[in-house]
């Protein structure tokens, strides 16, 4: 009698990569693009097209600014063996239903905002406490900014005592680097207590 042939044996199982998605928000012209290229490992995609007209944008704080993000800023980096996926959202008004796209599926987001301008920054807030994402804000380090401690930058964006603050160089890869582990580890520090209150008892 023939014996049958022996079946192939499955493939292992190949764990999928441990990524994190965060969404890095802001208002225009405070250093998105700059921060994403700063920090990504890969030569990073950008939507970049020259102002129109129609842009209606004060550019007072940033005159040499002549281009505008249209869609998105993407780059990809390794933090601790971690991948961590940074999608940045267009600054301009007229492109914010680019938002709800860009954020689904994010585990956090990095609100990057101006001391020179602060109240420019409050949309992008709610808009992040709405979508009940984990967040921390960082201060662009712009030199002709004035540097105010962290409590008032606190008081004057009406931010809870858990919201982490984060002084930051947009153009230097160690600095956002910092930022992002901050910010990894304050979505672990929320989402801890909810893994607890759903384990078994």
């Amino acid at each position: 009698m023939t014996s049958a042939p022996a079946l192939p044996r499955p493939a292992p199982a190949v764990a999928p990569p441990q990524g994190v998605k965060i969404v890095l928000t802001g208002p225009f012209g405070v250093g998105k693009t700059t921060l994403v290229g700063a920090v990504s490992d890969i030569a990073p995609v950008t939507t970049e097209v020259r102002m129109s007209a129609a842009a209606a944008e004060d550019v007072s704080h940033t005159p040499a600014k002549t281009t505008t993000t249209v869609a998105m800023d993407f780059g990809r980096l390794d933090v601790n063996g971690v991948t961590v996926y940074v999608y940045g959202t267009p600054g301009q008004e007229r492109f914010w239903f680019m938002w709800d796209a860009i954020v689904r599926g994010a585990a956090g987001s990095v609100v990057l905002v101006d001391t020179r301008r602060l109240a420019d920054s409050f949309r992008h807030l709610d808009y992040v406490e709405h979508a009940r994402l984990p967040f921390v804000v960082a201060v662009n380090d712009f030199t002709d900014a004035d540097t105010y401690p962290p409590s008032a930058i606190r008081d004057a964006l009406t931010l809870g005592p858990d919201v982490p603050i984060v002084d930051i160089d947009a153009r230097d890869r160690d600095s956002v680097r910092r930022l992002l582990i901050t910010l990894i580890e304050h979505v672990l520090t929320r989402t801890r207590p909810a893994l607890s209150e759903g384990a078994p008892r």
